[in-house]
């Protein structure tokens, strides 16, 4: 669970998202691919979720269990292919911006969609696509104005009478398109060795603390972004200065409060705050400390030591050394 800050009122861009998940997935043997895993999420709901700010989100295939509620739409016939499908899905949205997606794409992000969203904003341009690692277009990672896809979707319906069967870049070749490189977030999974390529790099040290956050937040229908720094500096706190145990009990006590004041993102900090002071306090108490009562002593001072004699360190001879010895003989 990667904190991130939300846009400004003023830069946020209002946006449907149309996402294509009814292919048939025949490099995969015909497999339900929407439904398959990464990282114990269906790839379909990992897509969804990168949709954080959306107004309508409008799915085009089979309606199914999702993590977020969703419109289902159909292309007609089902299986007319992607050009088809998106002019389905565009028929259930009202905002003149809309973000296109792939129902396969493990690794698509909320920043990914924002900036999509605010180069076609600043751009100017009718289209903003991500492109691979090839440097070839991924159309269906990309954000449109919905205006230029109806022209050019009632085009292409007046030259051949119908969408059915017809490429995708039949319709993006008559728009105008900024192009964005991203070999990561275009990533797709159409092959099993591209699922696994997946699987294995959100496994990774510098992705999975994100990514299994990220899977229990959709697992408890969880919508909230937290400093997971500040989490783990509590733990660790815990950890240390009371017992091991106290780190996973302490975060879920501090997850706890903030949920009874229904708080966001501070109140989890706030209180995760609180939590950490008292784990220090509770730790400084196990530091050797002098008796509360006990006084400084100035230098060459006696003080008392362990039997309660005086004492400038050495064992000290009742005698002085100046006096007498005592008369043995009588």
């Amino acid at each position: 669970m990667t904190a991130h800050e939300p846009p400004d009122a003023a830069d946020a861009v209002a946006y449907d998202a149309i996402v294509l998940a009814g292919g048939a997935a025949r490099r995969l043997g015909g497999a339900d691919k929407p439904g398959l895993r990464v990282g114990g999420r269906a790839l379909l709901d990992r897509v969804l979720t990168a949709c954080a700010d959306v107004g309508t989100t409008v799915v085009v295939a089979d309606p199914r269990h999702t993590v977020r509620p969703v419109r289902w739409a159909r292309e007609e016939p089902p299986g007319a292919g992607p050009v088809a499908a998106l002019d389905a899905g565009l028929r259930c949205t009202t905002a003149e911006a809309v973000v296109v997606l792939s129902g396969d794409l493990p690794f698509l992000e909320v920043a990914t969609v924002r900036r999509l969203l605010a180069a076609l904003r600043s751009s100017g341009a009718e289209g903003v696509l991500l492109t691979d690692a090839d440097g070839r277009d991924q159309p269906l990672v990309a954000a449109y104005r919905a205006s230029a896809l109806r022209r050019e979707l009632a085009a292409l319906t007046d030259e051949h009478g119908s969408l059915t069967g017809l490429p995708l870049c039949r319709l993006t070749g008559a728009l105008e398109l900024t192009r964005v490189p991203d070999p990561v977030a275009s990533f797709d999974c159409d092959t099993w060795d591209d699922l696994a390529t997946a699987r294995a790099r959100i496994r990774e040290h510098g992705h999975v603390l994100d990514e299994w956050i990220s899977a229990v937040k959709d697992e408890l229908g969880i919508d909230l972004d937290v400093d997971t720094g500040i989490l783990l500096d509590l733990a660790r706190d815990a950890a240390h200065g009371v017992a091991r145990p106290a780190a996973p009990l302490t975060t879920f006590l501090v997850g706890y409060a903030a949920a009874q004041g229904k708080g966001g993102p501070e109140a989890v900090a706030e209180a995760a705050r609180k939590a950490a002071a008292l784990a220090l306090r509770w730790a400084d108490e196990d530091t050797p400390e002098a008796p509360s009562d006990a006084k400084p002593h100035a230098k060459g001072e006696t003080r008392p030591d362990a039997k309660g004699d005086t004492t400038s360190g050495a064992k000290r001879d009742d005698t002085p050394a100046s006096a007498p010895a005592p008369d043995v003989a009588g």
